[in-house]
C-alpha cells in the first residue's frame, strides 16, 4: 500500500475529540471534521522537550519527520502524555523531488493530502503578507519616494511558494509608467523573513512590532528604512492574523499533532513555531519536535535562534540515521544504495560521529540513535551500525516505524523517557551574541561543521560593515548551506577535513531578529529537476489524488 492508500485506510477521529486529549482549554475554529486553527492559549502543563534532528541525508531524505511520528505515537502507547510539534510542508518540495513531508507508511499525520497541499492557507497568507509589503516599497518610490529609498539598495523581497529558477533575478517595473525598474529575486515563502517572524513571534502584539521593524532598505544616505515607516505592519498583520494561530491534526493512531509554520533549514532556520512548540509543552507531558536536515543545519539553528529567542530548554535528542545515508557518506553512489555494502556503511559512520559530537558535546544534550531501518537494508548492515555505537557506548536502536508493526518503536519511546527524566540538564548554546558577527559565524563552522576555516567575500565584508554601523551586530546567525554536507560543498561526503567555508553574501532581518550568512553557491529559491514530482502526480473526478509520496 502506498503512504495515501495507508492513509486513507485509517478512519480519522474528529478533531474535537482530539483537542479533548490534550485539555486544550480554548475554542477550537474548525476548518472541517479534521483540522483546526487554536486560538493561542496555554494550559498548565510543563512538558519535556524532546528533538528529532538527523545525519545529512540523502536527497530523497532521512525519515526524520516519520521517525518522530512514530516516537510520539508508541509514547502515547505507553500511556504517557504525547503531543507533536511539526512544521507544515512548503509547495516546493511537494511538487518537486522530496514529495510530501507528513511523515511516511503507518506513521503519518493526516489528512495527509490537506497537510500537503495549502493547509489552511497559512502558506498562501504569509506569501500574500510578504509580496503586499513589496508592492508598498514599490509604490512609495513610485509616489515620490519621501523616504528616499535607494532603489539599488532595496532589501526586502518577494517570495512563492514554490520551486522557480526564472524568478532568481529579474527586473521589476519594465515599461513606460510602471514605477521605477529595478532588479528583484524572489526567495521561497519558507525562506521568507515573514515566515521567521511567524515562527519566532510570542504573540500577536510582538508579530506586529516585527513585521515593522523588517528593513525594507537602505535610503541614499545609507539608514534603513523600516516597513513601519511605510505603515504597512498593520495591513500585514491583517492577513497573518489566522494564519498565526496553530493548526492541530492527528496521527493516524489519533497522537495530538500541532503542525505549524514550515521554514527549511538549509536556507532558513528550518524550525516549526515557537507559539506552537510553548502550546504543546503547556498542555502535554511529553513534546516531540523535529528540525530541519542535519544536526548542523536544523538542530544548531533550533538551539542557537529557537531556543534562545523563546527561551526554551531541550530535555534530549533523537538522531536518526539510515544505511543509505552512511553508504552515501561512504562514497557510495546514489543509484547504488540499495545494494548491500558493509564496507561502505563502516567508512559513512564518521559523518554520524560528527553530529553525535555537535549534539553532546558542544550543546551539551543526552541523544539516542535511531537507526531508521528501510526496506532494502539487510541485517548485516543495521547490525554493523548498532554494534558500532554499543561499543562506543552510545544508546542506540534499530526501528521501522514505517511498517504496521512498528519495530523497536516501544524501545526507543522508554529510552527517550529515560533520557528526559534520569538527566540532569546542561544545555548550552554555542555562541555569545555579543560576539562579532564574524566571530558568530567561525565558532559555527568551527565547532560544529569541523572546518578549519572562514572566508569572507568582499561582498560578505562589506554587508557586515554595513550591519556594523546600524548596529544590528549583536543578532544570532543563521548559515544558509547545503545540507548534503557538513561544509558548503555538496560533494564533500562524510567528515571532510582541512576545509574552509566561504561566506558570500549576509543578510540582515531585523524583523527575525537574526542575520543570515549565506555559504557556498546556496539559493534562496530552489529550482525543478529534470522530472519533477508534479509530472508524476494524478487527481481523478473525485478528487482521489495520487503522486503525494
Amino acid at each position: 500500500m502506498t503512504d495515501i492508500d495507508i492513509a486513507k485506510s485509517v478512519k480519522l477521529k474528529k478533531i474535537e475529540k482530539i483537542s479533548k486529549k490534550l485539555k486544550y482549554s480554548g475554542e477550537i475554529i474548525k476548518y472541517g471534521d479534521y483540522k483546526a486553527k487554536l486560538p493561542i492559549a496555554y494550559g498548565k502543563n510543563k512538558g519535556k522537550l524532546i528533538l528529532v534532528t538527523a545525519i545529512n541525508p540523502t536527497k530523497l531524505g532521512i525519515g526524520k519527520t516519520t521517525v518522530s511520528i512514530g516516537l510520539a505515537d508508541a509514547m502515547k502507547n505507553l500511556g504517557k502524555k504525547v503531543c507533536l510539534a511539526l512544521r507544515e510542508p512548503s509547495l516546493g518540495p511537494v511538487f518537486g523531488i522530496k514529495g510530501g513531508a507528513t511523515g511516511g507508511g503507518y506513521s503519518q499525520v493526516a489528512p495527509m493530502e490537506d497537510i500537503n497541499l495549502h493547509f489552511n492557507g497559512d502558506f498562501h497568507a504569509i506569501t500574500s503578507a510578504n509580496n503586499l509589503l513589496c508592492s508598498l516599497i514599490d509604490n512609495h518610490i513610485f509616489q515620490g519616494n519621501d523616504l528616499n529609498i535607494d532603489v539599488d539598495k532595496i532589501m526586502f523581497h518577494r517570495c512563492i511558494d514554490l520551486n522557480d529558477r526564472a524568478l532568481r533575478q529579474i527586473t521589476l517595473a519594465q515599461g513606460n509608467k510602471n514605477g521605477v525598474a529595478h532588479e528583484e529575486n524572489f526567495t521561497i515563502t519558507a525562506a521568507s523573513e515573514v515566515m521567521a517572524i511567524m515562527c519566532l513571534a510570542s504573540d500577536f502584539n510582538d508579530l506586529k512590532r516585527r513585521l515593522g521593524n523588517i528593513t525594507v532598505a537602505l535610503n541614499t544616505k545609507g539608514q534603513p528604512v523600516y516597513a513601519k515607516q511605510l505603515k504597512s505592519e498593520e495591513s500585514m498583520a491583517i492577513l497573518l492574523k489566522d494564519a498565526l494561530m496553530p493548526n492541530l491534526v492527528q496521527t493516524l493512531e489519533h497522537t495530538p499533532a500541532i503542525v505549524h509554520m514550515g521554514p527549511f533549514a538549509n536556507i532558513a532556520h528550518g524550525c516549526n513555531s515557537i507559539i506552537a512548540t510553548k502550546m504543546a509543552l503547556s498542555y502535554a507531558d511529553y513534546v516531540v519536535t523535529e528540525a530541519g536536515f542535519g544536526a548542523d543545519l536544523g538542530a544548531e539553528k533550533f538551539f542557537d535562534i529557537k531556543c534562545r529567542i523563546g527561551k526554551l530548554i531541550p530535555d534530549a535528542v533523537v538522531l536518526v540515521v539510515t544505511v543509505g545515508s552512511l553508504k552515501l557518506h561512504g562514497g557510495i553512489e546514489f543509484e547504488k544504495l540499495s545494494e548491500e555494502n558493509c564496507d561502505a556503511v563502516a567508512k559513512g559512520m564518521d559523518n554520524l560521529y560528527a553530529h553525535i559530537d555537535t549534539v553532546f558535546n558542544e550543546f551539551k544534550l543526552p541523544v539516542v540513535v535511531a537507526i531508521n531501518r528501510y526496506e532494502t537494508d539487510t541485517l548485516d548492515e543495521l547490525n554493523l551500525i548498532k554494534d558500532e555505537l554499543d561499543k562506543a557506548s552510545i544508546p542506540n536502536v534499530i526501528c521501522d516505524v514505517y511498517t504496521n508493526k512498528k519495530l523497536g518503536s516501544d524501545v526507543l519511546a522508554k529510552m527517550v523517557i529515560e533520557l528526559c527524566d534520569r538527566y540532569d540538564n546542561h544545555f548550552k548554546f554555542l555562541y555569545d551574541t555579543d560576539s562579532t558577527i564574524k566571530t558568530k559565524i567561525k565558532q559555527i563552522a568551527q565547532k560544529v561543521y569541523g572546518a578549519k576555516g572562514v572566508k569572507f567575500t568582499e561582498n560578505a565584508n562589506e554587508q557586515i560593515e554595513i550591519i556594523n554601523k546600524l548596529h544590528y551586530n549583536n543578532l544570532p546567525v543563521v548559515i544558509a548551506k547545503t545540507q548534503y554536507s557538513l561544509s558548503d560543498n555538496a560533494k564533500l561526503i562524510n567528515r571532510p577535513k582541512d576545509f574552509y567555508i566561504t561566506i558570500n553574501d549576509i543578510q540582515l532581518k531585523t524583523g527575525a531578529e537574526f542575520i543570515v550568512a549565506i555559504a557556498g553557491n546556496m539559493l534562496l529559491m530552489p529550482g525543478l529537476g529534470k522530472v519533477p514530482n508534479a509530472v508524476n502526480m494524478h487527481i481523478d473526478e473525485n478528487y482521489n489524488i495520487e503522486g503525494i509520496f
